[in-house]
């Protein structure tokens, strides 16, 4: 399989979900009876001893778990693929690995593997299962060293001299992987994190591990050592497109793993801000939430998902199977709208500049909500997103130079004819005033023709 076969799907998909869960589901966010230092990195930064730590899987019973409900919430969303983590920095497998006892089916009240059933509900709903690993952080593991010693579990282990990072990746990382490869059918994508000390020849006999159990299954950056290694690079809790292949991975509240004191959620206004801003620069959203110990999402994270759902089916043909089209090129709103004259310039995927790089709450990401255009493409159309739109009439100038005639335009949503001219190669369009929507972000499909 080559790699444009490989790809296909996932640059196609758009989006992803992306779901934190693990021990410090548990704790939800406290640590003897107070708000935890590091969210869902808190047993690194309280240093708590993983004999203790270990305890919170008695927490972890699941009494509420339905993948079933967990995707078809998913693929009303319009997503079309979830990466989940099956292992996260603190050691401890989500799902049933027979060479690592430290994993949900030996030491939790649930006794089960959660992934088993979330498999099947991924092949029902027709959502691509994939699994995030922690490649070269591992808080339960004694010979998992890192670049920086604070990053690595130095409380139950202060002797990194001492620790072999080859004999974890032989022990640990080798059997976990192959686990996942083989007890769930087909995996979409091998989502790695912090690859940290892992060597050169070590990603390589990774990717090569990878490749021979399942070839369609996508790696992505973090496997390390080299951005050729992967199949694709991931701008974290920025909207800042890299060259080439991208994914924009994002919290939908403040934290990745569930925090029964989070109570900042991004706006559906925003989140799909954010879905067209990588979208319109060729790039995949997967955005993050939490579940719980008890194996549920918030009220408020199935709120928001539920709201961008109902944008997608309106609008999602404008999302999936697109490319990048232009810059952030000029908006004009028209002098007699009473809003005045504006512009917008700048380039696809330009966000606020990065804040330095925290383990837990690290959301560069902006909240600002300003009238902008976004564009993607689909052979001859052209999608127009006029984001966070409360006008009726503006001018699309980006045309020019193009060498395009436009032909045809509709309001996705509308079966009204809307009232557009073509002079210059400007076009200027009149939508239904005032336009109304729960979500005030809306998508002109544009056909074109060379002229």
């Amino acid at each position: 399989m080559d790699e444009q076969q490989r790809m296909q799907w996932w640059e196609d998909a758009r989006f992803g979900l992306f779901l934190h869960w693990g021990l410090y589901s548990v704790a939800a966010g406290e640590w003897q009876g107070r708000p935890a230092k590091g969210a869902e990195h808190f047993m690194m930064y309280e240093r708590i001893p993983l004999k203790e730590y270990a305890l919170l899987a008695k927490g972890l019973d699941l009494k509420d778990y339905d993948p079933d409900r967990w995707m078809a919430l998913t693929k009303q969303a319009g997503m079309k693929y979830v990466v989940i983590t099956s292992k996260h920095h603190e050691g401890f497998a989500m799902f049933d690995s027979p060479s690592n006892p430290y994993n949900i089916v030996k030491c939790s009240p649930y006794g089960k593997d959660p992934m088993k059933p979330l498999a099947a509900a991924c092949q029902k709903y027709g959502v691509k299962l994939c699994f995030y690993y922690s490649l070269g952080r591992d808080w339960a593991d004694p010979d998992v060293p890192t670049k920086k010693a604070n990053r690595s579990n130095t409380w139950d282990y202060p002797d990194e001299d001492a620790k072999v990072i080859s004999k974890y990746f032989q022990r640990k990382v080798i059997p976990q992987v192959t686990e996942l490869l083989t007890q769930y059918g087909p995996v979409g994508v091998m989502w790695f994190d912090t690859p940290e000390l892992i060597t050169t020849d070590e990603s390589i006999q990774l990717k090569a591990l990878i490749r021979r159990l399942q070839p369609a299954c996508i790696i992505n950056e973090r496997i390390g050592n080299s951005h050729h290694l992967g199949d694709y690079s991931v701008a974290e809790q920025s909207l800042k497109a890299p060259a080439g292949p991208w994914e924009a991975c994002m919290t939908i509240s403040r934290n990745w793993g569930y925090s029964r004191n989070d109570d900042v959620y991004k706006t559906p206004e925003v989140l799909v801000r954010d879905l067209i801003e990588v979208a319109s620069a060729g790039g995949n959203l997967l955005l993050d939430t939490g579940p719980t110990a008890h194996g549920t999402f918030t009220p408020k994270a199935i709120a928001d998902l539920e709201a961008i759902g109902r944008w997608m089916a309106v609008n999602g043909e404008a999302i999936y199977g697109t490319q990048a089209w232009a810059t952030q090129a000029s908006l004009v709103h028209d002098e007699d709208s009473g809003v005045g004259a504006a512009t917008q310039k700048g380039t696809a995927g330009s966000t606020a500049g990065n804040v330095p790089a925290k383990d837990a709450v690290n959301d560069a990401t902006s909240n600002k909500v300003v009238p902008d255009i976004r564009f993607t493409a689909k052979g001859d159309v052209v999608y127009v997103f006029a984001r966070s739109w409360h006008d009726s009439r503006f001018t699309v100038d980006v045309f020019a130079g193009r060498g395009l005639v436009v032909q045809d335009v509709t309001l996705l949503g509308s079966k009204a004819p809307l009232n557009w001219t073509w002079d210059k190669d400007k076009l200027v369009v009149n939508l239904p005033h005032p336009p109304v929507a729960d979500i005030p972000v809306y998508t002109l499909r544009v056909a074109t023709k060379r002229a």
